[in-house]
């Protein structure tokens, strides 16, 4: 089941960790109800060598919208400081076990960037089997990078509402189903309720165990089944803020789908605009 450019175990990374061309990414990130502060965290434990991602600063913030994908000289100058760069295996892992650090192996494959993999799992995981930790940052050197960004794999609120009315793309909302069908408040204040008109729900935590490890690809393909989803047809995924949608993206991967694409601002997006139609229940 270990794949380098998707989903790798624990016993993968702990037999890689000394590789001299891998470098590990912490990509924890919080909705600010959480109250959890991640790079605290990271501070205070984390897997050996690893860096830390912090979703929200490497972000494109010229946009109003939460952490909208960096520009590409943005993420250069980031990675670089971090010592990753061209020619490294890269592993992702949060402090939820499968939450955030799909969005971050999202945001390297737009920058075009595919030996990168998330540690199935994540962090919990690999404290409960006894592996080892630290607190100690490591020594970095600042490493070249060249970037070619995959305009394909993310799309606009016009390419979302294009889609929406002529129907040629499978619109796949990984929000719980209660908010899809607009019947919880969004936890973003000022939001409308509903879902994108002809988006299906596929909820993040159905495709996730709840060790918070990913599920077998026969059961993420029951998954997009039950919810009505042609497979064979190209995909956008969106959610709250483009995090949760990444989830949905990495299980079309692991099930060879290639024709998916992100909706960056997702539904802190949509929800704010009037003009742009809401539908609710099912």
């Amino acid at each position: 089941m270990d794949d380098p450019r998707t989903l790798v175990s624990t016993d993968w990374l702990e037999a890689h960790l000394n590789d001299p061309d891998l470098r590990v990414i912490d990509g924890s990130w919080y909705l600010p109800s959480m109250n959890r502060d991640p790079k605290a965290e990271y501070e205070a434990g984390h897997i050996p060598g690893a860096r830390f991602f912090d979703i929200d600063e490497i972000s494109d913030q010229r946009s109003e919208l939460p952490h909208m994908a960096p520009p590409p000289e943005k993420f250069i100058s980031r990675l670089r400081a971090m010592g990753v760069g061209d020619g490294h295996q890269v592993v992702i892992y949060d402090n939820h076990g499968m939450f955030s650090a799909p969005r971050v192996w999202w945001t390297f494959r737009l920058m075009g960037k595919t030996d990168v993999a998330v540690l199935d799992g994540g962090l919990p995981k690999w404290r409960a089997e006894g592996r080892p930790i630290e607190d100690i940052a490591p020594m970095v050197r600042d490493r070249h990078m060249t970037v070619q960004r995959q305009a394909n794999l993310v799309k606009d609120v016009t390419q979302v509402a294009a889609a929406s009315k002529l129907g040629d793309w499978e619109i796949l909302d990984a929000r719980p189903a209660s908010r899809f069908r607009g019947e919880d408040p969004e936890p973003r204040p000022g939001l409308r309720q509903g879902h994108i008109p002809g988006s299906k729900s596929v909820p993040a935590l159905g495709l996730v165990t709840p060790q918070g490890t990913m599920k077998s690809p026969e059961e993420l393909r029951a998954a997009f089944d039950a919810a009505g989803v042609d497979l064979a047809r190209p995909a956008i995924t969106t959610c709250g803020s483009g995090v949760s949608a990444a989830i949905l993206s990495l299980a079309l991967e692991m099930l060879g789908h290639r024709n998916h694409a992100l909706y960056d601002g997702s539904w802190a997006e949509w929800g704010m605009y009037n003009d742009l139609k809401v539908a609710k229940g099912e």
